[in-house]
Protein backbone atom coordinates (compact mmCIF):
# COMPACT_ATOMS: atom_id res chain seq x y z
CA UNK A 1 0.00 0.00 0.00
CA UNK A 2 1.06 3.62 -0.82
CA UNK A 3 1.05 5.95 2.37
CA UNK A 4 -1.51 7.87 1.10
CA UNK A 5 -3.93 4.37 0.68
CA UNK A 6 -2.84 4.07 4.27
CA UNK A 7 -3.87 7.48 5.03
CA UNK A 8 -7.03 7.53 3.78
CA UNK A 9 -8.05 3.97 5.60
CA UNK A 10 -6.79 5.90 8.76
CA UNK A 11 -9.19 8.45 7.98
CA UNK A 12 -12.47 5.91 6.94
CA UNK A 13 -11.11 4.31 10.38
CA UNK A 14 -11.50 7.38 12.46
CA UNK A 15 -14.63 8.71 10.61
CA UNK A 16 -16.71 6.32 11.79
CA UNK A 17 -16.53 7.85 15.26
CA UNK A 18 -18.19 11.69 15.61
CA UNK A 19 -17.37 11.72 19.16
CA UNK A 20 -13.76 12.58 19.88
CA UNK A 21 -13.80 10.37 23.39
CA UNK A 22 -14.38 7.48 20.96
CA UNK A 23 -11.38 8.66 18.75
CA UNK A 24 -9.08 8.79 21.73
CA UNK A 25 -10.27 5.55 22.35
CA UNK A 26 -9.42 4.33 19.41
CA UNK A 27 -6.05 6.05 19.58
CA UNK A 28 -5.48 4.19 23.18
CA UNK A 29 -6.35 0.80 20.94
CA UNK A 30 -4.05 1.39 18.28
CA UNK A 31 -1.19 2.42 21.13
CA UNK A 32 -1.80 -1.09 23.09
CA UNK A 33 -1.70 -3.04 19.74
CA UNK A 34 2.03 -1.38 19.35
CA UNK A 35 4.44 -4.15 19.46
CA UNK A 36 6.80 -3.91 22.66
CA UNK A 37 9.40 -1.68 22.16
CA UNK A 38 13.08 -3.67 23.09
CA UNK A 39 14.56 -2.11 26.13
CA UNK A 40 17.51 -1.71 24.05
CA UNK A 41 16.21 0.58 22.46
CA UNK A 42 15.05 3.16 25.19
CA UNK A 43 17.76 5.36 24.86
CA UNK A 44 18.23 8.94 24.94
CA UNK A 45 19.61 9.15 21.28
CA UNK A 46 15.81 7.67 20.30
CA UNK A 47 14.11 9.61 23.12
CA UNK A 48 12.49 12.29 20.62
CA UNK A 49 13.13 16.21 21.57
CA UNK A 50 9.94 18.41 22.14
CA UNK A 51 8.19 15.73 23.44
CA UNK A 52 6.12 16.34 26.92
CA UNK A 53 5.99 12.76 27.19
CA UNK A 54 8.56 9.98 26.85
CA UNK A 55 8.59 9.13 23.31
CA UNK A 56 11.57 6.36 21.80
CA UNK A 57 11.44 5.99 17.89
CA UNK A 58 13.75 3.30 16.48
CA UNK A 59 14.34 3.33 12.54
CA UNK A 60 16.44 0.58 10.71
CA UNK A 61 16.81 0.29 6.82
CA UNK A 62 16.04 -2.92 5.42
CA UNK A 63 15.91 -3.76 1.88
CA UNK A 64 15.40 -0.31 0.93
CA UNK A 65 12.74 0.80 3.23
CA UNK A 66 12.96 2.11 6.77
CA UNK A 67 11.17 0.07 9.56
CA UNK A 68 10.23 1.98 12.37
CA UNK A 69 9.83 0.96 15.62
CA UNK A 70 8.13 3.14 19.29
CA UNK A 71 6.75 3.73 22.15
CA UNK A 72 5.99 6.23 24.94
CA UNK A 73 4.92 6.27 28.23
CA UNK A 74 1.60 8.11 27.53
CA UNK A 75 -1.27 6.04 26.41
CA UNK A 76 -2.74 8.52 23.95
CA UNK A 77 0.95 9.43 22.29
CA UNK A 78 1.44 5.84 21.80
CA UNK A 79 -1.72 5.91 19.81
CA UNK A 80 0.01 9.04 17.89
CA UNK A 81 3.23 6.78 17.76
CA UNK A 82 1.63 4.14 16.10
CA UNK A 83 -0.28 6.01 13.58
CA UNK A 84 2.52 7.33 12.22
CA UNK A 85 4.35 3.98 12.19
CA UNK A 86 1.37 2.80 10.29
CA UNK A 87 1.50 5.30 7.99
CA UNK A 88 5.81 5.71 7.32
CA UNK A 89 7.15 2.36 8.23
CA UNK A 90 7.91 0.17 5.09
CA UNK A 91 8.39 2.76 3.25
CA UNK A 92 11.64 4.33 1.04
CA UNK A 93 13.10 7.32 2.49
CA UNK A 94 11.96 9.03 -0.63
CA UNK A 95 8.15 8.34 -0.08
CA UNK A 96 8.50 8.95 3.63
CA UNK A 97 10.39 12.69 2.26
CA UNK A 98 7.68 12.91 -0.38
CA UNK A 99 4.81 12.43 1.76
CA UNK A 100 2.26 14.79 2.27
CA UNK A 101 1.13 13.60 5.83
CA UNK A 102 -2.75 15.43 5.37
CA UNK A 103 -4.76 12.45 7.82
CA UNK A 104 -2.94 14.56 10.63
CA UNK A 105 -5.65 17.22 10.05
CA UNK A 106 -8.76 15.31 8.29
CA UNK A 107 -9.06 12.78 11.35
CA UNK A 108 -8.75 16.69 13.31
CA UNK A 109 -6.10 15.03 15.64
CA UNK A 110 -4.09 18.23 15.19
CA UNK A 111 -6.91 20.36 16.85
CA UNK A 112 -7.97 18.45 19.39
CA UNK A 113 -4.06 18.10 20.79
CA UNK A 114 -2.84 19.91 23.55
CA UNK A 115 -0.46 22.49 22.97
CA UNK A 116 2.15 20.58 24.45
CA UNK A 117 1.24 17.20 22.49
CA UNK A 118 0.68 19.03 19.27
CA UNK A 119 4.28 20.35 19.02
CA UNK A 120 5.27 16.33 20.11
CA UNK A 121 3.13 15.25 16.90
CA UNK A 122 6.03 17.81 15.44
CA UNK A 123 8.53 16.73 17.05
CA UNK A 124 7.77 13.14 15.88
CA UNK A 125 7.50 13.46 12.40
CA UNK A 126 10.39 15.83 12.01
CA UNK A 127 12.33 12.68 13.39
CA UNK A 128 10.64 10.40 11.05
CA UNK A 129 11.57 12.53 8.37
CA UNK A 130 15.35 13.19 9.50
CA UNK A 131 16.17 9.53 9.38
CA UNK A 132 14.50 9.16 6.03
CA UNK A 133 17.14 12.02 4.97
CA UNK A 134 19.94 10.41 7.07
CA UNK A 135 18.82 6.67 5.11
CA UNK A 136 18.62 8.70 1.75
CA UNK A 137 22.27 10.19 2.25
CA UNK A 138 23.65 6.72 2.86
CA UNK A 139 21.77 5.17 -0.08
CA UNK A 140 23.70 7.50 -2.82
CA UNK A 141 26.90 6.96 -0.65
CA UNK A 142 26.56 3.19 -1.69
CA UNK A 143 25.14 3.40 -5.12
Amino acid sequence: MTINEIQDSVIDEFSAFDDWMDKYALLIDLGNSLPVLDEKYKTESNLIEGCQSRVWLQADYVDGKIIFKGDSDAVIVKGIVSLLIKVLSEHTPQEILDADLYFIERIGLKEHLSPTRSNGLVAMVKQMRLYAVAFRAKEKEEA
